[in-house]
């Protein structure tokens, strides 16, 4: 079984239990196996089905309501299945979305981590840093290095805990394991879009 979530930077490829990423401007290899795919990208899409004309967009078997307008199909394929939950998908940029009762009840978008690294020096090269992953976040800081990112941390760890409250959240994305660490309440789950595809896959007995 080949599975690939195409998203704004990347192809990320799971042939049978291993992983596989390309970025899009890497020539995609013909595969000898059918691929079930969803997608956020329009030109990414072509290129795959150029090498793979075979390749199954999955997006057609997804039974998923909301009333958000532009609601994407990688944040409605982490949402599928959940009924009481916030969701939050931590890549390029981190998405997180709201369940409540099986309902999509709306989401918003926050900048990824390497985003916010990339935007500071834009700013100043005094500001460039090292990222570094234990950051204590109870203590104001009294370096300029520790200042960025104790800000950097608390702009996205405190409107998800708004929103959350209560509720279990579940991490997925290149970051997820890393925030899931500064929340209680929280599960890490790095294949969340692949697993919920081989689910749709099995109950609709489409061929991957």
């Amino acid at each position: 079984m080949i599975l690939c979530d195409i998203g704004n930077t990347t192809f990320h490829f799971l042939i049978g239990k291993k992983h596989k990423k390309y970025s899009l401007k890497d020539d995609i290899p013909k595969f000898d196996e059918r691929i079930s795919f969803v997608s956020v990208n329009k030109k990414a899409t072509k290129k795959l089905l150029l090498a793979n004309p075979n390749a199954i967009n999955i997006k057609k078997y997804l039974d998923f309501k909301t009333e958000y307008k532009g609601h994407g199909i990688d944040r409605a394929l982490a949402c599928v299945f959940q009924k009481d939950a916030v969701i939050v998908d931590a890549g390029s940029a981190i998405t997180v979305d709201i369940m409540k009762k099986g309902k999509h009840n709306g989401g918003f978008i926050l900048l990824g981590l390497s985003s916010f690294i990339k935007a500071y020096p834009k700013i100043s090269r005094k500001l460039e840093f090292d990222f570094e992953k234990d950051i204590n976040l109870d203590k104001i800081p009294l370096q300029t290095k520790d200042a960025i990112q104790y800000a950097m941390m608390k702009s996205i760890i405190l409107p998800i805990k708004e929103v959350a409250k209560n509720k279990n959240i579940i991490f997925t994305g290149g970051d997820g394991e890393l925030l899931s660490g500064y929340f209680k309440n929280s599960v890490y789950k790095k294949d969340l879009i692949f697993e919920n595809m081989k689910r749709i896959i099995d109950a609709n007995n489409c061929i991957a």
